[in-house]
């Protein structure tokens, strides 16, 4: 039995300068951010605002609820 630990190599997973990633379930163009121009995490023909993690983060701030 060989044992599989799903662990991939930051190489593969890491997105290269031109927005693009390679790896399994990476290839292809990455969108770019809405607010900054930044790569995302998300294909490019991604549907709606897509946000870069640094801007989702702000966003997810900007909206937290602070009443408690």
């Amino acid at each position: 039995m060989e044992f599989v630990s799903g662990w991939t190599s930051p190489e593969l997973t890491a997105a290269p300068a031109g927005g693009e990633r390679t790896g399994p379930g990476g290839s292809g163009e990455r969108a770019a951010c809405v607010m900054c121009g930044e790569p995302t995490e998300y294909p490019a023909h991604t549907r709606g605002a897509t946000l870069c993690p640094v801007c989702e983060w702000q966003e997810a701030e900007r909206f937290s609820c602070a009443c408690s």
